[in-house]
């Protein structure tokens, strides 16, 4: 890690000392974010510090659905982004008025919502998930009940093996997850013989059929504490594997593909998480009436 960064870091530290301010950063950010945070975690985690924490402000290293859901959790905060520019693909997939066309389209029917989605989108839907409790949240509806997911196809898809249930799927998806094709897993277990595949169900089902393990990011850091396996081939964002590497430094961690980065996540840098700390810049609103519908469902997918 370069001077710069170390001066950076502790500037962030200080002011958001100063400012009573709680900095979250997602998995996917750059490395000198993450060790710069109070706290790194995937969707729900996050989600779930952005609810507990006593902080005046919340600075969210992440992209807009992240720093949306966090201030549905937390009117009374100001929340704020490093890049106001920072969205997400799949979240872009999907609109109100789709969700509203698939309930005339399926009525009667549950809407489940990956939290990979716009507020907006998030007060049409009956409850939200992340990838860490997706196949847990549609094990509880009525087994004779429709269920509709959205936005992400693959998400959707592996939820469907795992539960064995049925459902509509909007065709969503993420754009960093589809460039990780299974000749890509194949070569790199040849590189590596021994070593087990990780994939993030938002990757294609050719690939997640290739891996030994499939699960959230946060399900991925932890998972090396009960295997013994020395070499991982990790299917999901590069930047894993700073936490990877971090959490299990005698273990050897390969991404699946070098080109699985997300330009979204990116965005976010030290010197614009402290413009963004310092000056206020980047808040994050939603309308009341629409944080008050998506509270529903984000309440019950954090519970």
């Amino acid at each position: 890690m370069s001077t710069d960064f170390s001066v950076q870091q502790d500037e962030l530290r200080q002011l958001a000392a100063e400012r009573n301010a709680v900095v979250l950063a997602h998995n996917y950010q750059r490395a000198e974010v993450q060790e710069a945070a109070d706290f790194v975690g995937d969707s729900l985690e996050l989600a779930r510090k952005a609810a507990a924490t006593d902080a005046d402000v919340i600075l969210f290293c992440g992209v807009h659905f992240m720093a949306e859901t966090a201030k549905i959790l937390s009117p009374q905060k100001t929340v704020l982004m490093p890049d106001r520019r920072a969205g997400c693909p799949m979240a872009n997939m999907i609109t109100a008025d789709d969700v509203r066309a698939l309930r005339a389209a399926h009525p009667g029917a549950a809407v489940v919502a990956y939290v990979n989605t716009s507020a907006a989108v998030k007060a049409e839907v009956d409850v939200c998930c992340t990838s860490a409790n997706a196949a847990e949240i549609v094990r509880r509806f009525p087994k004779e009940q429709e269920i509709v997911f959205v936005p992400d196809q693959h998400l959707g898809d592996w939820v469907s093996r795992q539960t064995g249930r049925h459902m509509v799927l909007w065709p969503g998806y993420c754009p960093i997850h589809a460039v990780i094709q299974p000749e890509d897993v194949v070569a790199r277990r040849a590189e590596h013989p021994g070593a087990k595949v990780m994939a993030h169900p938002e990757c294609p089902r050719a690939v997640v059929d290739l891996a030994d393990v499939v699960t959230s990011t946060s399900g991925m850091l932890r998972y090396p504490e009960t295997d013994d396996t020395r070499t991982y081939v990790v299917a999901t964002e590069v930047s894993l594997l700073t936490g990877l590497r971090k959490r299990h430094p005698s273990r050897t961690f390969v991404a699946a593909s070098d080109y699985a980065v997300c330009p979204d996540m990116k965005l976010g840098t030290l010197a614009g998480a402290l413009a963004s700390l310092r000056d206020g810049l980047n808040e994050v609103t939603v309308p009341d009436d629409v944080r008050e519908r998506a509270l529903r469902a984000v309440t019950r997918m954090v519970e």
